[in-house]
């Protein structure tokens, strides 16, 4: 197997890309998939990626919540955020940002809390999962 991050990352929508004027919740990530031969890939790490269109108003703040069971749901323990967590606003246009994760928790998603917003801004959020403990990983 050629070592390659096609092998080694999965990439989770949690915030699809909309226009927002409000406060969202996304989607569930769990890092512990089913892979296709019917192996259970956990996923150590994670790295939230923010990206955005246009902002027109508002601040809009991203988080990042953690889980141990899929319903109750924390922000996620600074100690366990590598990088800055973005708050977006219209000087923000056409960016990109990185935010790590390390912490213990199973499931994850990004979560945005919209100030001051009247057309808002177009953005989403994607979690990736890396350093699988199978190899390579599913693509199922």
């Amino acid at each position: 197997m050629r070592r390659s991050v096609y092998n080694h990352v999965r990439a989770k929508a949690t915030l699809a890309i909309a226009a927002r004027t409000a406060t969202a919740n996304g989607t569930t990530v769990d890092r512990a998939l089913s892979g296709a031969s019917g192996t259970n890939e956990w996923f150590s790490t994670a790295m939230l990626v923010v990206h955005t269109g246009a902002i027109t108003d508002g601040t809009h703040a991203i988080t990042v919540e953690v889980s141990d069971n899929g319903t109750d749901w924390a922000a996620a323990p600074a100690a366990h955020i590598q990088g800055s967590l973005p708050s977006v606003g219209s000087s923000n246009d056409d960016a990109l940002y990185e935010v790590g994760y390390i912490g213990p928790s199973r499931y994850l998603r990004a979560v945005t809390t919209v100030a001051g917003a009247t057309t808002g801004g177009v953005y989403g959020a994607t979690i990736l999962l890396g350093f699988p403990s199978v190899l390579p990983i599913s693509r199922t």
